[in-house]
């Protein structure tokens, strides 16, 4: 028999699966939250967040009773002691909501640990999908999104900063980093000085919220025109891919004269085409004009 998605009837909670369901919810507008997640809201013995007093709002919002559950506090500070009684009732057969406080649970939030005790005590782990910063950004941002890399907070002390920066400027993928308002404009700049001015970029602030903004423009360009002002709400920094470099014709040769010495034809094609990022049919005609020297 169909059910009512927000209904708080015995059950629904019976039609929930044991176990710990992390739920998306939204990052901006409140009626981005899925119908999926709502049932489980409703329906769910145990009730966990990142922040309780956004899910209760949120789910008043929705016109979702407490019922009589408390909503439980999961975060970075209590972590250690909240886990033991959140897998005590998943042991009993309860089933438990765990909610980050915006967006995807695991993506730069506490869940993390939460979801590994799960696994290791062989408790069944879902995932109700929904809202995130990262795959909304990409979508606007207008930067290939075939291949990308989210990268998260970049370190804050300098050193790991630093290398932190270094290893990812040769990423052949679009990247992806969250930053403070109040780090920007040193990340716009320090991007700049470490992947290159010129590589496409866009900055998203306030997604899905009424302020929403979205500057795509070159890395430099963007450091710039930010430079001169103060920028509130969460952001979401991408760079387009690095360009790889094109060999030129005596490092393509010298690359087949290594591997042909090797390797057999075929294998020696494979091999430089992909070390080189050159075409292998390219790479196949200098093979072939090469041994015809020999």
């Amino acid at each position: 028999m169909p059910q009512d998605p927000v209904s708080n009837s015995p059950t629904l909670a019976r039609a929930i699966p044991p176990g710990l369901h992390l739920i998306a919810t939204p990052i901006g507008t409140a009626r981005d939250i899925t119908l999926r997640a709502l049932d489980l809201l409703a329906g769910a013995d145990m009730l966990i967040a990142e922040d309780t007093r956004s899910l209760r709002h949120l789910m008043e919002l929705h016109g979702i009773a407490l019922n009589g559950r408390r909503v439980l506090a999961y975060h970075d500070h209590n972590g250690a002691k909240m886990r033991p009684i959140i897998m005590a009732g998943l042991r009993a057969g309860k089933t438990a909501v765990y909610a980050s406080e915006a967006g995807t649970p695991l993506v730069a939030d506490p869940g993390y640990q939460l979801a590994r005790a799960v696994i290791d005590a062989g408790l069944a782990l879902h995932a109700a999908p929904g809202p995130s910063a990262v795959l909304a950004a990409l979508t606007v941002a207008g930067l290939p999104s075939d291949r990308f890399c989210f990268l998260g907070f970049a370190p804050a002390a300098s050193g790991a900063r630093a290398k932190f920066l270094s290893e990812v400027a040769s990423i052949p993928a679009t990247l992806i980093f969250y930053e403070s308002p109040k780090r920007i404009h040193r990340l716009l700049m320090e991007l700049r000085d470490a992947l290159g001015g010129d590589r496409d970029a866009a900055l998203c602030r306030e997604l899905t919220k009424k302020h929403e903004e979205v500057v795509r423009m070159p890395l430099g360009a963007l450091a710039d025109s930010i430079q001169d002002r103060t920028l509130k709400g969460e952001i979401v920094v991408l760079v387009g891919r690095a360009e790889a470099p094109v060999a030129d014709a005596s490092a393509l040769d010298a690359a087949l004269e290594t591997a042909l010495a090797e390797m057999r034809l075929k294998e020696a094609v494979a091999h430089v085409s992909a070390t080189l990022n050159l075409p292998r049919r390219d790479v196949y005609q200098a093979a072939l004009a090469k041994e015809r020297k020999q």
